[in-house]
C-alpha cells in the first residue's frame, strides 16, 4: 500500500507565509486567509513593510535571526503568521524554524523563488544551473562551482556584495562572466540589467538582489576528481601530495552527508577535497601546529568549503566529543595509543585509513592489519628529473596505507 503524508492531529497554531516582492499581491488564497484570521504577525521590517493593513499585533524579526526563534515559541496556541521570503524551505528561514516545532505545529504556503523568477525570466532550464544562497555566507561558496559555460544565480545581500562578486570572478580569471543582476523580482520595481564581471559600473542597486552568472573566461574550475593540484593548497611541505591523496580519497570514499575525522591535517588538504566530494558532506580537521591549523582553515576559505572544522590539539586527547564520525584519516600522529583509542569508541562499520612513512609506522600499522584485518598498500612513486644532460626517475619515500572498515 502506498505511504501518504502523515496526518495532522491538530491544527496548526503557525502558518509560514512566502512573500513575493509584490506583496499582499503574491500571496495564495490560502496565505490571504491566514493573515486575515492571524491574531500575530512577525516578519523583518521589510516584509511588513509590504503589509501596512495587517490589524492585529506585529513584531518585527530581530537580527541576528536566530534570536527570533524562542521569542517565537512563547507564542504557541495563538494564531501566528510568519513572513518569509518566496520559497521558506530554499535557502530561507523555515527550517530554521521549524527544527524546533513538531511537524503538526506548522504549515507553509510559499510563492515562487527568487531563483525560479531568474529561471523565468531568462529562460534557463532550473534544473542545470547552480543555485546558492550567498547573502550570509561568503561569496568564496562559488569557488568549486565556477567553470567555464556554468550557469549560476546567487543571491546576494547588496549592490556592495555585486561588486564583490564581479571582483571576485575577475580574480579567478572569470572576468568575461555575463552577470544579470535581477532586482525585485515579481514585484512593481523588478529591474534586470546585464553587463560584464570586468565591466561592471552599477552604482544603484536595490535590494532584494541575485545575480545570475554565465561563467566565461580564462579561469579554470577546480577539478571534480579527486587529487587536486598541489598548487591549489597553501602548505609548508605538510601536505599529502596529489597521486597520495587520490588513493587516499578513493580509500575513504566519502558519500554524501558523511563526516571525516582527519587527524594530523597538516595543510587539510584531505578533510578540503571529502568536503568538496559533496555540499551535505561535514569534516573535522585535528592538527598540533597552530600554524599549519590557520593554514588549513584558510585553504578551505579559499576553495569554497568554510565549513571545515578545524581543532588544534593532538590525538587522542582532541578527539571530539558527541557524533561519531563515518570515516577517520590518520595522516599524523600515527601511534598505538591514537589506534587503540580509536577502535574503543569508533562504532562498527566506521571507515579508517592511516598513511605511514617511517619504518616504525609502517611495522605499527603491519600489526594491526594482521591483527584487524583490512588491506595493505605499499605506493611507490617516481618522477622524471634531470639527471646530468639526461632525465632520470627521481624516487619518493614509499607509502604504506592501511584501509580497514571496524
Amino acid at each position: 500500500m502506498a505511504e501518504t503524508a502523515p496526518q495532522l492531529r491538530h491544527q496548526p497554531w503557525l502558518t509560514i507565509v512566502g512573500v513575493g516582492a509584490a506583496g499582499p499581491d503574491s500571496l495564495s488564497p490560502a496565505s490571504q486567509m491566514a493573515l486575515a484570521e492571524a491574531e500575530l504577525v512577525i516578519g523583518s521590517a521589510r516584509h511588513l513593510s509590504l503589509f501596512p493593513a495587517i490589524s492585529c499585533p506585529v513584531i518585527e524579526w530581530p537580527a541576528p535571526f536566530a534570536d527570533g526563534i524562542a521569542p517565537l515559541l512563547t507564542h504557541r496556541g495563538q494564531k501566528v503568521v510568519m513572513l518569509a521570503s518566496g520559497d521558506p524551505f530554499w535557502f530561507g528561514a523555515g527550517s530554521s524554524v521549524t527544527r524546533h516545532l513538531a511537524r503538526d505545529e506548522w504549515v507553509a504556503h510559499p510563492t515562487p523563488s527568487t531563483f525560479s523568477l531568474a529561471a523565468a525570466r531568462l529562460g534557463w532550464a532550473l534544473q542545470d544551473i547552480v543555485c546558492l544562497g550567498l547573502h550570509a555566507a561568503p561569496l568564496e561558496r562559488m569557488r568549486p562551482h565556477l567553470a567555464a559555460r556554468a550557469r549560476l544565480v546567487v543571491l546576494v545581500r547588496d549592490g556592495t556584495a555585486v561588486a564583490a562578486l564581479a571582483a571576485m570572478l575577475r580574480g579567478y580569471g572569470f572576468g568575461a562572466s555575463r552577470l544579470h543582476v535581477l532586482e525585485a523580482l515579481g514585484g512593481p520595481d523588478e529591474r534586470i540589467r546585464s553587463t560584464q564581471a570586468d565591466t561592471l559600473d552599477f552604482t544603484d542597486i536595490a535590494h532584494p538582489v541575485a545575480v545570475a552568472v554565465e561563467c566565461a573566461g580564462t579561469g579554470e574550475g577546480i577539478p571534480r576528481a579527486s587529487g587536486l593540484p598541489d598548487a591549489l593548497f597553501d602548505h609548508d611541505g605538510q601536505i599529502t601530495k596529489r597521486p597520495i591523496r587520490a588513493l587516499t580519497l578513493s580509500a575513504l570514499a566519502p558519500r554524501p552527508g558523511e563526516t571525516l575525522w582527519d587527524i594530523g591535517a597538516g595543510s587539510g588538504s584531505i578533510a578540503i577535497e571529502w568536503l568538496l566530494a559533496h555540499s551535505a558532506n561535514r569534516a573535522l580537521a585535528i592538527e598540533a601546529d597552530p600554524v599549519r591549523a590557520e593554514r588549513a582553515r584558510a585553504n578551505a576559505w579559499a576553495l569554497g568549503v568554510d565549513r571545515l572544522d578545524v581543532r588544534i590539539g593532538t590525538a587522542p586527547s582532541a578527539l571530539p566529543e558527541g557524533a561519531s564520525p563515518d570515516a577517520v584519516f590518520i595522516g599524523g600522529g600515527l601511534s598505538h595509543a591514537l589506534l587503540e583509542a580509536l577502535w574503543a569508541r569508533l562504532p562498527v562499520g566506521t571507515r579508517l585509513v592511516a598513511n605511514a612513512v617511517t619504518l616504525e609506522s609502517e611495522a605499527l600499522l603491519a600489526t594491526w592489519q594482521r591483527a584487524k584485518g583490512g588491506t595493505l598498500l605499499r605506493i611507490e612513486l617516481a618522477q622524471a628529473a634531470p639527471l646530468g644532460d639526461r632525465r632520470g626517475w627521481r624516487s619518493q619515500y614509499p607509502v604504506v596505507q592501511w584501509s580497514v572498515v571496524l
